[in-house]
């Protein structure tokens, strides 16, 4: 399993290890990930990811999955979250006919 978020594509990022004297060693910075249930009010139901504690904020800052999602952009999604993405636009203009009828 890649240590990678699904939704923002933070990744493990490379550094120094510096000791007291100064010695300077490779070291792997991993991203806080976490597995997370989303609820999707649009399709009606829950996902499951494997996101970052950050994407989790951003979620919440821009209101909520579905939302952040439509607003996110395509090369930062994994191929599962683009998948959801297109569902969401799916539904959305499935639904957009309908309010306008009535």
């Amino acid at each position: 399993m890649s240590r990678r978020c699904e939704l923002t594509a933070k990744g493990p990022q490379v550094g120094h290890k510096v000791s007291h004297s100064n010695i300077k060693t490779k070291r792997r910075f991993l991203p806080n990930l976490c597995n997370v249930t989303f609820i999707s009010d649009v399709l009606g139901r829950n996902v499951r990811l494997r996101v970052s504690t950050n994407a989790i904020k951003s979620v919440d800052h821009n209101g909520g999955f579905d939302a952040f999602l439509l607003k996110a952009r395509a090369d930062n999604l994994s191929p599962r979250a683009l998948d959801l993405k297109r569902a969401i636009e799916k539904k959305r203009a499935a639904a957009a006919p309908e309010q306008q009828a009535s």
